[in-house]
């Protein structure tokens, strides 16, 4: 069984993303796949646009496949490492930029690479059991496939809030930050594939409302807390504020590795001025400091391998990393940075 499906069906070239078992994480073969695919159908007239979907009813995809990254950070200077990410980010930035419609479908899950493989579309349909969530400060990484660039230009604070704490969105909250264009229910989806297979998107008329966003509700309260101008303002933020949210918000970051947040702050308040080639080539830089360091192969062994859920986070808290810690993550790649 392939685990990446293309076929094309009237004016629309379909993607499937065909790892049920796996909540169609995203392998180096498939993102390697999808991108030639992505290529080729940009110069064949019989294809107007793009259509991608996840297979199964749990995930459009859960995230990229770290298990093999996992064995790869055990060896240092394993080529994998820098493979995965520059062509995970070069798929991002082709479709970010791509010359026809790309539309994802979004039913379930969607996660890390998932959001690279969808929000940088330029249309994101979204059903009642959509999941989106950037968790990656909880692995020891930072919020990648693109958070860079799209938190930041969420409305006041709250791409630094979900970047931080890796918060859980479903649909109205998708619509309100801009990760989702459209709502549509799961029951409805055949008619928006069978429309855009047809040549008329029709998704503005197959649209409905999902309800109030509650990220519209605690906007106030986000955007006070998140103002801060470090992690540790932030939290002392918080701690003013008082009550039961950001008490929970409070706890949430207490499990997170402490680089992770120092370095995911710095990097969502500089991609606020970065274009997009250069969000996906800070992010490069960012990706192989990390796998050479302790607390990403820490959190996925914790996460993802054991499933212990215990880290045991290097420095473990914050008052340990320093700005010079930090500093070393945003510097230049010897070896080169990716170049878009």
């Amino acid at each position: 069984m392939d685990d990446i499906v293309f076929s094309i069906c009237g004016g629309a070239g379909r993607v499937t993303l065909n790892r049920p078992q796996a909540l169609n994480a995203l392998t180096l073969d498939m993102a390697r796949r999808l991108h030639g695919q992505l290529r080729d159908w940009a110069d064949d007239d019989r294809v107007e646009r793009v259509v991608v979907d996840g297979a199964g009813d749990r995930a459009f995809c859960a995230g990229g496949d770290v298990r093999d990254l996992y064995e790869a950070m055990g060896r240092p200077g394993d080529p994998l490492i820098a493979a995965f990410y520059r062509d995970e980010y070069t798929l991002n930035h082709r479709i970010k930029g791509y010359g026809k419609p790309y539309v994802a479908l979004i039913d379930g899950v969607v996660m890390g690479g998932g959001v690279g493989v969808s929000v940088h579309g330029s249309q994101r349909v979204v059903t009642e059991h959509a999941l989106f969530a950037m968790p990656e400060t909880g692995i020891g990484l930072f919020p990648d496939v693109g958070g860079t660039w799209f938190l930041p230009r969420m409305p006041g604070e709250i791409g630094l809030y979900l970047g931080l704490t890796g918060a859980r969105l479903r649909a109205a909250d998708a619509l309100y930050c801009g990760v989702a264009t459209h709502f549509v229910p799961r029951e409805r989806l055949g008619e928006v594939i069978e429309g855009l297979a047809d040549g008329d998107e029709g998704l503005d008329s197959l649209a409905e409302d999902p309800g109030d966003p509650p990220l519209k509700g605690r906007r106030e309260i986000i955007d006070r807390c998140f103002a801060g101008d470090s992690v540790e303002a932030v939290i002392g933020l918080l701690q003013a504020e008082g009550g039961e949210w950001t008490d929970k918000t409070l706890a949430v970051l207490g499990t997170k590795s402490p680089t992770s947040l120092k370095v995911a702050f710095r990097q969502i308040r500089e991609g606020a001025s970065l274009d997009f080639a250069g969000a996906m080539g800070l992010e490069y830089r960012l990706s192989q400091r990390f796998c050479a360091a302790h607390d990403f192969r820490e959190g996925v062994r914790a996460v993802v391998i054991d499933k212990d859920h215990k880290p045991q986070w290097r420095p473990p808290d914050l008052s340990a990393v320093s700005e010079a810690d930090v500093d070393a993550y945003f510097a230049p790649l010897e070896g080169g940075d990716l170049l878009l």
